[in-house]
């Protein structure tokens, strides 16, 4: 069952790849059905490897109900986030480089481009180390994102959520971007210019106007 949202779990996982947030088999892509059953990528295998059967149906307290292959083993911590975070359908774990440095030198990645707004709705915390397939991993999601859609995971990665997968995986995305930047920008001048928190509101706004499926921008939103 599902076969058309396993393949969409997939071809996420692939484009983690295409972006250089995973190398091989790490990472992991978690995505909620509207009936309640949890899809959640096998433990160890490379996301262009995989066929719709290596996705693993599970329920929500991790008992499989379809599949062969053995589920990812951050599965425990993902499960919690989604239960702990009924608004959120899709969970993404990476380890993409330029944020999980950023996270080994400060706690919070600062807001320093529209992207980052539009993507993680500002501002991205670390959280204190936890290890891969412990439950301490949801905990600490659960416990710093607020209303972000991203959090580091010191000496880890990242875990980003959303409604949908193409909402966690913007936010990965250019998270990443963002951290790139940043790092670039003080390795030029510790002092990098961020944000104010007036731009990062209208930044987050307008981002819910964006893409081909949405309203148009409001007359009150848009430049003179």
């Amino acid at each position: 069952m599902f076969e058309k949202e396993k393949q969409s779990v997939i071809e996420a996982g692939i484009k983690l790849d295409r972006y250089g947030l995973i190398a091989l088999s790490g990472g992991n892509v978690t995505l909620r059905m509207p009936s309640g059953e949890i899809l959640v990528t096998p433990s160890g295998m490379i996301y262009e490897d995989m066929v719709p059967e290596d996705v693993l149906v599970m329920d929500i307290e991790g008992k499989v109900l379809e599949g062969e292959r053995k589920p990812s083993v951050d599965s425990k911590a993902l499960l919690y986030i989604l239960k702990k975070m009924p608004q959120v359908n899709a969970v993404i774990h990476t380890h993409q480089p330029y944020a999980t440095a950023v996270g080994l030198i400060t706690d919070e990645l600062p807001c320093n481009l529209t992207t980052l707004a539009n993507a993680t709705r500002g501002a991205v915390k670390v959280c204190p180390y936890s290890s891969a397939a412990s439950m301490q991993m949801g905990v600490e999601t659960v416990e710093n994102i607020g209303d972000k859609l991203a959090v580091i995971l010191k000496h880890h990665g990242v875990i980003s959520v959303g409604d949908s997968l193409k909402q966690a995986l913007y936010a990965c995305v250019y998270l990443e971007e963002a951290a790139k930047t940043y790092s670039i920008a003080y390795g030029m001048n510790p002092n990098v210019p961020l944000m104010t928190p007036e731009q990062i509101e209208r930044a987050v706004e307008v981002f819910r106007h964006y893409g081909q499926g949405t309203t148009d921008l409001p007359e009150e939103l848009q430049y003179n």
